[in-house]
């Protein structure tokens, strides 16, 4: 079985590559929904983070605030790793146990940061690294999550472009129709 990495920057269109490699029948690991849920699954994860953090990251009805965590991760970097070593090698064995329950020839992972992280080196066998211009991604993110230009800017510094280390490189610049072309010519080579 192969695993196809599907990779880029904040407000790039993973999600929307993602979603037409799924059209296309092709079961897609999305890291970002799965790591949200692990955070409920785990037992003891959260509490973990918490102490980790030196914080509180519950909301009222016990679940995790997310925006907190996020802003604490996106403008402390101590914080951003002491999240990362707890919650990868948990997202890394969930990926593994989901793959392993496939019988498609060919999966997906969506992750806008696995390449950035040694951990998952060697998990995937053909690279995806979407793009797009600066200016459509900051438009894309402020409208999509309503986050301040700052707020963005941060996360988007965030983030290293990796694009080097992909098989093929997407531009999501133009029409959902122009993307879909891209996406389908990838996996009809593969």
């Amino acid at each position: 079985m192969k695993t196809l990495i599907i990779s880029g920057g904040i407000g790039s269109g993973k999600s929307v590559v993602a979603a037409i490699v799924r059209k296309r029948g092709i079961p897609v690991y999305d890291c970002d929904g799965r790591a949200k849920a692990l955070y409920d699954e785990v037992p003891g994860l959260l509490e973990t983070l918490e102490d980790r953090l030196g914080c509180g990251l519950r909301q009222k009805d016990g679940s995790l605030d997310r925006p907190a965590l996020a802003g604490r991760i996106f403008s402390d970097s101590r914080a951003r790793e002491a999240v990362e070593a707890l919650l990868y090698p948990a997202l890394l064995e969930d990926f593994k146990a989901w793959r392993a329950s496939r019988s498609e020839r060919l999966v997906a992972l969506e992750s806008a940061v696995i390449l950035s992280k040694p951990l998952f080196d060697g998990i995937g066998d053909v690279i995806i690294w979407v793009d797009a211009p600066a200016k459509i991604r900051l438009s894309r993110v402020r409208f999509r999550d309503g986050l301040s230009e700052d707020a963005v800017l941060s996360r988007m510094r965030s983030q290293e472009d990796l694009s080097s280390r992909a098989d093929y490189i997407i531009y999501n610049e133009g029409t959902l129709s122009d993307l879909e072309v891209q996406v389908g010519n990838i996996i009809d080579h593969l």
